[in-house]
């Protein structure tokens, strides 16, 4: 569980780099700022695409789901989507953006997955500190 717990942290911190790439090129203008949706929460500062909220729940619940049991696979995963999905509800996002930020997510958990290796002398090494 420590490494899953590392590699979420690499997977939001990756996932959050690229959310913020892709905001400096995709300029996607709130629902609330067209009147589709009634605001519910505080105004955002930033574009709509792809929701941080979304990545941060697909990132940091896509290691967890090889390391953990079914029950806990379908927690993390029902968690992820209704943060997902409750961005959609208070007005902030589109579900494309909720649907991008997942799949942002999801590709950032991947990327440490194959790239943060457990047993390997760097997991050993950070497992260690932490």
């Amino acid at each position: 569980v420590r490494h899953a717990c590392i590699a979420a942290a690499m997977s939001l911190g990756l996932g959050l780099v690229v959310n913020f790439t892709i905001i400096l090129i995709f300029h996607r203008v709130r629902p609330y700022e067209l009147g589709i949706t009634h605001l519910i929460v505080p105004r955002s500062v930033d574009w709509s695409f792809p929701s941080d909220h979304a990545t941060a729940a697909f990132a940091i619940a896509g290691p967890f789901l090889s390391a953990l049991g079914a029950v806990r696979r379908w927690t993390y995963t029902t968690l992820a989507v209704l943060v997902s999905l409750s961005r959609v509800y208070v007005g902030t996002h589109y579900f494309g953006d909720v649907a991008g930020g997942a799949l942002t997510g999801l590709a950032a958990s991947a990327a440490v997955g194959a790239l943060y290796v457990r047993d390997s002398k760097f997991d050993r090494f950070v497992t260690a500190i932490f």
